[in-house]
C-alpha cells in the first residue's frame, strides 16, 4: 500500500482556506502601501538561468538554489531564492532607460534548498520594494519608513527596527584599524557572532570596543560615536542619526553596527524588522549595488524584503470567522447579488439537501434579507 503519496517534502506545506485568505490580505494590504508611495508592480518569472541570478549582485550564493538542467537550451536554469536579483536583472535591461530613482515592488513565493538556521521552510512568501538609482541617506529614510507602514497595514504591531552597517569591518580596515586582507573576513565572522575570545584570536583586538555599541539606538550610537577610530564612521553615523530621526516615532529602533547575517550583498546600510509575537525577523533591507554588464557601471539601490509568513499564521489564529450567506434554490438572484456587492460572502444551494450551517453559512437569504441562523 502507497502510504507517503499524499507527503510533502520537508520545508513546504499547504496553506488552508482560512490561511490563504489571510495570506491573501496580507499580500494586499503591504502592496497597496507600497502603490500610494509610488511603487509599481513587477512580476517576474520564478524560473530563469542560474547565472543571471548568480552574477547580478554580490554576495548571492548559488548554492542554495534549486538548479537543473534546462533541455531546450542545455543550459543551467535555477529557481529563484531571492526575487531582489530578479528585480535588479529587469531594472538593468528592460527598465534601464527608466527615470529614476525607480520605484518597484514586488510578491511571490522563493525556495531554498535548506532553511534558514532554525526555521526549516525552505519555500516563503517574499514582499519587498527596491529603490533604483539611489543609495542616499534620503532614500534609505524613505525605504526604512515605507516598511515600517507596509507592516503595520499588513496587522503586525510592536515593531522594532535593527539598523547594521554591513561595510564596518572593511571601512576601518581600510586605514583607522587596519588589518591585513587574510584576516578581515575572520574578524567579520567574530564580530557577527559577539565573540570577544575568537575576535582576539583571529587578530581583531582593536575591534572588541564595537561590541559595546549594541542596543537601544540613542544609547548605542553615543558608545560608537566615542570608539569612532579617527572620524572614519562620523558619515555613517551621521546617516544613520538622520534616518532614525525620520523613522523614530514609528518603531522602536536598535543598533548592531557589526551584525552581517542575512546581508551577504548590502553595502553601506542595513536593517532587519521584528514584530510583536514573532519568534524571529519579519524582513530585512538595505543598500546594495546592482551589477551592470562587462565593463559598464554598477548602480546603487536600495530596498527591503519582507517574509510575512509567520505574521501570517498568527493572524489567521486571531481572526474572526467572516460571514456567511447561504442561497437555498431558486433564491433572488438579483437580491444576492446586491449583497455581495455590499460585502456578503454567498454559498448556493445545488441540492434541496444542502445543509447551509454544515457549509459553514450564518445567514439565510430570506425574503431578499440576510437572516441569522
Amino acid at each position: 500500500m502507497d502510504t507517503d503519496r499524499d507527503l510533502l517534502p520537508e520545508g513546504l506545506e499547504d496553506r488552508l482556506p482560512a490561511s490563504a485568505a489571510c495570506a491573501a490580505r496580507v499580500t494586499r494590504a503591504v502592496l497597496d502601501v507600497l502603490d500610494s508611495h509610488g511603487y509599481d508592480r513587477v512580476q517576474p518569472p520564478s524560473i530563469e538561468f542560474e547565472k543571471s541570478m548568480a552574477s547580478r549582485m554580490a554576495g548571492v550564493q548559488p548554492r542554495r538554489m534549486f538548479r537543473f538542467v534546462d533541455p531546450a537550451s542545455l543550459r543551467t536554469l535555477a529557481l529563484r531564492s531571492d526575487i531582489t536579483v530578479q528585480v535588479g536583472r529587469m531594472a538593468a535591461t528592460g527598465l534601464a532607460a527608466s527615470a529614476r530613482p525607480l520605484r518597484l515592488c514586488y510578491q511571490g513565493q522563493v525556495l531554498t534548498i535548506k532553511g534558514d538556521g532554525l526555521n526549516p521552510a525552505r519555500e516563503r512568501l517574499q514582499i519587498g520594494a527596491e529603490l533604483i538609482g539611489s543609495d542616499s541617506v534620503a532614500a534609505a529614510g524613505e525605504i526604512v519608513a515605507v516598511a515600517i507602514a507596509a507592516l503595520q497595514a499588513a496587522g503586525a504591531t510592536g515593531i522594532s527596527v535593527d539598523f547594521t552597517l554591513p561595510d564596518l569591518v572593511d571601512t576601518l580596515a581600510a586605514k583607522a584599524l587596519p588589518l591585513a586582507a587574510g584576516k578581515i573576513e575572520a574578524v567579520r565572522r567574530e564580530l557577527d557572532a559577539k565573540d570577544a575570545g575568537a575576535l582576539v584570536a583571529a587578530g581583531g583586538e582593536a575591534y572588541l570596543p564595537l561590541l559595546t555599541a549594541i542596543g537601544p539606538f540613542d544609547n548605542a550610537i553615543e558608545r560608537l560615536a566615542a570608539i569612532d577610530a579617527g572620524g572614519a564612521l562620523s558619515s555613517r553615523i551621521a546617516a544613520l542619526r538622520e534616518i532614525a530621526a525620520r523613522v523614530g516615532p514609528m518603531a522602536r529602533l536598535t543598533l548592531d553596527p557589526s551584525e552581517r547575517h542575512g546581508f551577504e550583498y548590502q553595502s553601506w546600510f542595513g536593517f532587519t524588522l521584528y514584530a510583536e509575537g514573532l519568534s524571529g525577523a519579519i524582513g530585512r533591507g538595505g543598500t546594495y549595488a546592482i551589477l551592470g554588464a562587462a565593463g559598464a557601471p554598477s548602480e546603487p539601490a536600495i530596498g527591503f524584503s519582507l517574509y510575512p509568513d509567520e505574521l501570517i499564521d498568527t493572524l489567521t489564529d486571531t481572526g474572526a470567522a467572516r460571514d456567511r450567506l447561504f442561497l437555498p434554490l431558486g433564491h433572488d438572484a438579483a437580491a444576492a447579488a446586491t449583497l455581495r456587492e455590499a460585502g456578503w460572502r454567498t454559498v448556493a444551494a445545488l441540492c434541496a439537501d444542502c445543509d447551509a450551517k454544515a457549509l459553514g453559512c450564518t445567514h439565510r437569504l430570506v425574503g431578499g434579507e440576510a437572516v441569522a441562523l
